[in-house]
């Protein structure tokens, strides 16, 4: 098979996965979701305090390269997303935030296929470690969602505002709800040192208007070959979607930096052939010593 045809296979395939996952946001929303198997079981408790966030800091910037991996084709880079932890404060109701923003672009070919351009962004208490404020815009293949959250985490209540259609809803929330975004970021700040293979928790998270719960698993801890090296990682696995925001016939595995870091390194997703997978490619910043990388060994 040629290089050309190769390639169109896996736009195709890529294509279908885009448009056919519900949620008309496929790309980031897709490959945020591993991400926030992370955060699972570690919902923020009742009355919650002040946390001690030692594993992220303004400034941090996490690059990811997207990209189908199958036999046929080999890797072919769809696009690439960034995580960027803000300088600086913002002041929502009296609270200062970390602005976090997510930006996700396709690449090269693909996007005479299905263009995607998603900014995602959260203010998170630099406290409390949950969302003050939500910020979504999707822009893919010409279908495009501009939404806007306003949490009230003191009477559990969230303001949802659809900016296109015109429509807002006030959402009865759980205690400390966290969005997509913050979710991750919350989760980084737990001690997974003691975790160990089968250990499952649920948890809950707003998107759109909608309260959604989910489960995960930890699977185990491995060390996975990289482009940054060898890194020693905890693999996490979902197991479960409730709702329909989600398809929940494609596997998805999550690794994480066994650290104090807890970087998402790899998150892949199966599909009919081959996988999806969002790999670290660069990072700065970071607040910890990456001590996860294993040192290269030398040379004879």
């Amino acid at each position: 098979m040629g290089m050309i045809m190769k390639k169109a296979m896996v736009y195709n395939r890529m294509y279908s996965l885009l448009k056919g996952n519900g949620l008309h946001s496929g790309y980031l929303s897709l490959l945020i979701f591993p991400l926030m198997v992370l955060a699972a079981g570690f919902i923020a408790p009742p009355s919650v305090p002040k946390r001690a966030n030692s594993a992220y800091g303004k400034g941090e910037q996490l690059v990811y390269r997207v990209y189908y991996d199958a036999i046929l084709t080999g890797k072919v880079t769809a696009g690439e997303v960034t995580f960027h932890v803000k300088e600086g404060s913002r002041v929502i109701n009296g609270r200062n935030t970390h602005h976090i923003q997510v930006l996700g672009k396709t690449k090269g070919a693909f996007n005479l296929f299905y263009k995607v351009d998603d900014r995602y962004e959260t203010y998170v208490d630099e406290e409390l470690l949950i969302p003050r404020f939500f910020v979504r815009r999707v822009s893919e293949g010409g279908y495009t969602i501009k939404q806007n959250v306003t949490f009230h985490q003191e009477s559990k209540k969230a303001t949802f505002q659809d900016i296109k259609r015109g429509r807002t809803a006030v959402v009865e929330t759980p205690e400390n709800i966290h969005d997509v975004l913050s979710l991750i970021y919350y989760a980084r700040t737990i001690d997974l040192s003691r975790s160990k293979p089968g250990d499952t928790w649920s948890f809950n998270f707003l998107i759109d208007d909608t309260v959604y719960s989910s489960s995960m698993e930890i699977l185990g801890r491995e060390i996975l070959k990289t482009s940054l090296g060898k890194i020693r990682c905890i693999k996490i696995k979902p197991r479960l979607i409730t709702g329909t925001v989600f398809k929940d016939d494609y596997a998805m595995e999550l690794y994480v930096t066994d650290d104090r870091n807890k970087l998402p390194i790899l998150m892949k997703t199966g599909v009919i052939v081959g996988n999806v997978k969002m790999e670290l490619t660069s990072f700065s910043g970071l607040t910890n010593p990456f001590d996860a990388l294993l040192p290269p060994k030398a040379k004879p």
